[in-house]
């Protein structure tokens, strides 16, 4: 080699994958580690993990979970009891429309009914006539009705028509001595009074008298008033 000429320089790479100092792997220079995070990766996750509401803190959304279900659950509670109501009214108004139905159909035969009595009264009431009037008793009977109104009852102008008036000694309160048209009634419910002619006491039961004074206006302790000692 001449004095004027430079050595080449040697440069020399180490490209080993495990360093032998301290035996980790190394990366090739430019190259992330597998698995690694960017920076904005990791500010984004981070970001991500304790991003909230502004202004709102956990126990206030809390808070405002148990408010919603506590409305709702009123709400179901509300359209639950709506709805139980709602079947009462439909199951009340059945009833009532089936009851209708069967009074009115009862009124219809009451005419009949009357023609019957009338036809026992005089003795006609055989044969073919009587099946037929046994039916047609059969279906009140169905429909839950039953005639009232027999002589002997006390008169009730809740139960009685009265068309005849007398009196006389042998009853004590007015009476229904003759029944002139039955009545029907189906439960408590009155569909037709009955016809009676009403007998009413002759002599009406005295008012009592006071306290320590006979009918003829004597007291207890002396005679009556106006009479002398001598009487």
């Amino acid at each position: 080699m001449t004095g004027g000429e430079e050595e080449p320089r040697v440069v020399i790479r180490d490209k080993r994958r495990i360093d032998p100092e301290s035996g980790t792997v190394r990366e090739p220079a430019g190259e992330q580690p597998a698995g690694a995070r960017t920076g904005a990766e990791a500010a984004g996750e981070q970001m991500t993990e304790h991003e909230t509401v502004p202004g709102q803190q956990p126990e206030a959304a809390d808070d405002d979970l148990s408010r919603q279900l506590a409305e709702r659950t009123e709400d179901l509670q509300r359209v639950t009891a709506e709805y139980a109501n709602y079947r009462r009214r439909v199951d009340r108004d059945r009833s009532l429309v089936v009851d209708q139905a069967a009074e009115r159909f009862a009124a219809q035969l009451f005419p009949i009914v009357d023609d019957i009595e009338r036809a026992r009264d005089h003795g006609d009431l055989t044969g073919a006539f009587k099946v037929v009037a046994d039916r047609v008793l059969g279906l009140l009977d169905g429909l839950g009705v039953e005639a009232f109104g027999v002589a002997g009852d006390p008169f009730d102008p809740s139960l009685h028509e009265a068309v005849i008036h007398d009196t006389s000694t042998e009853v004590d309160v007015p009476t229904a001595t003759t029944v002139l048209r039955q009545g029907f009634r189906r439960g408590d419910r009155v569909l037709r009074t009955a016809m009676v002619a009403v007998t009413d006491p002759e002599s009406p039961i005295a008012a009592a008298a006071p306290d320590g004074v006979t009918p003829d206006g004597a007291t207890a302790d002396g005679p009556a008033a106006g009479s002398s000692a001598s009487d």
